[in-house]
């Protein structure tokens, strides 16, 4: 940590965990469902576990973004974060909004609208939070007088997805025109702008990892905004098969999706032989195996399985069955909340006092644990999903008899996402072990060229 402010983004990671384990607590509740008897139906059905479980997801996620960006912009600018206080008072603002929310989805306090199930008041809050968040970073960027590449693409992914959350403030009468504008914020978030982030976030990490050169990490980044204003929004049509658009948005849409996670591991693998060649390594090598781990599950997750049921012959059968929980759980993780924990895991050794620089036994344990658990939820949705659109929509059996035939996968389920779970829990507890710095590190990063990059501007390293 070279900046005192830096700080800040222990409380982001810290709250960002704590939803994490709650997401995880409510998903196992809603996995177990499906097996039965359920004591729990009058206080907490179905629908009422999934939301908070999908909505939680969305908010860590969040979270853990605006943490690892105040992080990295001041390491980027090499300068203070604008205004600590405007950090604090956002963060305040936005746990306030997920507690109150996550209440309000027990008592049926919701729009309804799938992952953006948020009440208008809600949301209201988000768009301040966002406002302020990205005020503060601008204005960091703009006083530092120094702009990367890496920063570049990173503002452009946050403003890009608050300007994208503008269509989930409007409120539509007719459910397929509420549904079709609704992939306006949600796929162009996760299969779009959010990809600028990762991508961001990746070139960050590599460059101080892997020794790889900042130049050529950084026109990876070209690449990865052009994939994601080609295929990003061209790949939204692959949602759209029940909602009566052109037909020939269907294989553009499965196409496209398919081709977004390419960049992000060219990007990754550069790193990967750079680091063979030279011979430079971080000595944070548990920082490092979450952020190549994110780039290969990414192309496994987002691309492999997304490829593998939105091409519209498959996807008239499998639209809106388990074969989408498996591709939207492996994609969600590699993409998103592996590259969290990769910034949580470089940032960790100089953000607590006493954590070594390799990383910990503990650590790797929850790698691993994680990996395995996903990697098997993962196989556990896709024979589900294989067997539901089987016996459903071939053989035209009723959905809940095909449940009691499917139980078998759910037990197979609820059994990796426990090892999962235990993952995540071990994280969880290695972040927390340690108490947090409040005094900067003066430190340089050896594997650190300090290439301002193609937008790089003002001062020189």
């Amino acid at each position: 940590m070279r900046y005192r402010s830096q700080s800040v983004a222990y409380w982001y990671f810290a709250l960002a965990l704590i939803l994490f384990g709650l997401q995880l607590v409510f998903g196992l509740l809603s996995a177990a469902k499906y097996l039965g008897p359920d004591p729990l139906l009058n206080i907490m059905p179905f629908d009422v576990t999934k939301t908070i479980h999908t909505n939680l997801l969305i908010v860590w996620v969040l979270t853990g973004f605006m943490g690892a960006t105040y992080w990295i912009i001041a390491d980027e600018s090499r300068s203070e974060l604008h205004s600590v206080k405007l950090a604090y008072i956002q963060l305040i603002l936005w746990a306030i909004m997920g507690v109150t929310a996550i209440i309000g989805y027990f008592f049926r306090y919701g729009t309804g609208n799938k992952l953006l199930e948020q009440p208008l008041p809600h949301k209201l809050v988000i768009v301040v939070c966002m406002l302020i968040f990205l005020y503060n970073i601008g204005m960091t960027i703009k006083k530092s007088g120094r702009f990367t590449t890496t920063e570049g693409v990173l503002l452009l992914g946050l403003g890009s997805s608050a300007v994208l959350y503008l269509p989930a403030l409007l409120h539509y009468e007719n459910y397929i025109v509420s549904i079709y504008y609704r992939w306006w914020t949600i796929h162009l978030w996760v299969e779009g702008v959010w990809e600028m982030i990762q991508g961001s976030f990746l070139a960050y990490l590599l460059i101080r990892l892997s020794g790889a050169d900042r130049e050529v990490l950084e026109k990876w980044l070209y690449v990865i905004v052009g994939l994601v204003f080609i295929a990003g929004i061209l790949g939204t049509a692959h949602h759209y098969y029940w909602v009566g658009v052109p037909s020939y948005w269907l294989p553009l849409g499965g196409f496209f999706s398919a081709l977004e996670p390419v960049a992000l591991v060219g990007m990754a693998m550069y790193a990967y032989f750079a680091m063979r060649r030279t011979g430079v390594r971080h000595p944070n090598g548990l920082a490092l195996h979450w952020t190549i781990g994110s780039a290969v599950f990414t192309l496994f997750g987002a691309g492999l399985l997304g490829l593998a049921h939105t091409f519209p012959d498959i996807n008239k059968w499998t639209h809106g069955t388990l074969i989408t929980a498996m591709h939207g759980h492996a994609a969600f993780y590699g993409a998103y909340a592996m590259i969290v924990m990769a910034v949580i895991s470089y940032a960790q050794p100089s953000l607590t006092v006493g954590r070594s620089d390799q990383g910990t036994p503990i650590g790797y344990w929850a790698f691993w644990l994680q990996i395995a658990g996903m990697f098997g939820m993962t196989l556990s949705f896709a024979t589900a999903g294989i067997g539901q659109v089987y016996l459903e929509r071939v053989l035209g059996i009723g959905y809940l008899d095909v449940q009691l035939k499917i139980q078998v996968h759910f037990l197979m389920l609820v059994a990796t996402a426990s090892l999962f779970a235990v993952g995540v829990g071990l994280f969880i507890y290695d972040f927390f072990r340690h108490a947090p710095r409040l005094e900067p590190i003066q430190e340089l990063d050896a594997t650190d060229h300090h290439h301002a990059g193609g937008l790089a501007s003002g001062r020189s390293a």
